[in-house]
């Protein structure tokens, strides 16, 4: 079975925002946990290390790139367990948090310059690979193949920017 792109794409007035989301049957303490914990996140992203507060800087691996690369992000706002803020050479990144009805709805945002959302394309199908992977990982489940992401996925992404 193909996994199903969710995300979308909210204009803003410096560029936009890539929004995927998945939702938890799960408190937020705990889905928070497994998006803040370096021994939960080695489990479907990667690990992490160094000074996890605002205006820090940590080193995280990214498990499923090629060679498993190590990179350096800073920590731009910490609020557990809703809102984590990080910036890294290539990405401003934000998760969101919030209680709905079903658990806990998670939204990992993408932040874009400009209004023409380059690099979505490339962005999107990586994102929701790696969420589902949070979500395997969550359900004690086989981890996705990145190959049933991208390239596949690349079109819808760049269709929301149209």
């Amino acid at each position: 079975m193909s996994p199903t792109p969710t995300g979308r794409w909210i204009p803003t007035a410096t560029g936009g925002e890539l929004v995927i989301s998945r939702t938890f049957r799960a408190p937020i303490e705990d889905v928070w946990a497994s998006v803040t914990e370096s021994d939960r996140t080695a489990r479907w992203f990667g690990p992490w290390k160094g000074d996890a507060r605002p205006g820090g800087r940590i080193r995280y691996q990214m498990i499923q790139e090629e060679g498993a690369p190590w990179s350096e992000a800073r920590i731009e706002a910490c609020e557990p367990p809703r809102r984590l803020v990080l910036t890294d050479s290539m990405a401003h990144l934000e998760l969101r948090l919030s209680t709905v009805d079903t658990g806990t709805l998670l939204e990992l945002v993408h932040h874009l310059p400009g209004p023409d959302g380059v690099g979505a394309g490339d962005y999107g199908p990586g994102w929701e690979f790696y969420l589902d992977a949070l979500v395997a990982s969550r359900d004690d489940t086989p981890m996705p193949d990145f190959n049933d992401y991208y390239p596949s996925m690349k079109p819808y992404f760049e269709a929301l920017l149209e």
